[in-house]
C-alpha cells in the first residue's frame, strides 16, 4: 500500500513556474506507475502527465506538453512536476497517484491534493 502527500502548490502569475512535489510512503513505491491529474469545480479529473516505475518513460496531455515536466526520484520515494509557463487555465486542484500498468494505468492510490492558483 502507498500513501502519498502533495506539497508545492500556491498561487503564482501568469507565465510564472511552480515545483510539485508528491511524497510517498511505503517500500513498494518504486513498483508504481505515476501520474499527476487535475481538478477544477464542476469538470472531471483530468491527467496532466504520467511516469513509469522506472522513469524511463513518460507521457503529457496536449496541452501541457513542452511546459509540464514529470520526474521521479525512487530513492527519495518522491515524484514532482514541473509546470513553467503557468496560465490562468492552469488553475486547479493537483492530484498525485500511483497504480499499476501501462500506459493504461489503473490507478489505486490517491494524494489529497494540493491547490495551484494562476493569476492574469
Amino acid at each position: 500500500q502507498v500513501q502519498l502527500v502533495e506539497s508545492g502548490g500556491g498561487l503564482v502569475q501568469a507565465g510564472g513556474s511552480l515545483r510539485l512535489s508528491c511524497a510517498a510512503s511505503g517500500r513498494t513505491f518504486r513498483t508504481y506507475n505515476m501520474g499527476w491529474f487535475r481538478q477544477t469545480p464542476g469538470k472531471e479529473r483530468e491527467l496532466v502527465a504520467a511516469i513509469t516505475w522506472s522513469g524511463a518513460y513518460a507521457r503529457y496531455a496536449d496541452s501541457m506538453k513542452g511546459r509540464f515536466t514529470i520526474s521521479r526520484d525512487n530513492a527519495k520515494n518522491a515524484v514532482y512536476l514541473q509546470m513553467n509557463s503557468l496560465e490562468p487555465e492552469d488553475t486547479a486542484v493537483y492530484y498525485c497517484a500511483a497504480g499499476a500498468n501501462w500506459p493504461r494505468t489503473v490507478y489505486d492510490y490517491w494524494g489529497q491534493g494540493t491547490q495551484v492558483t494562476v493569476s492574469s
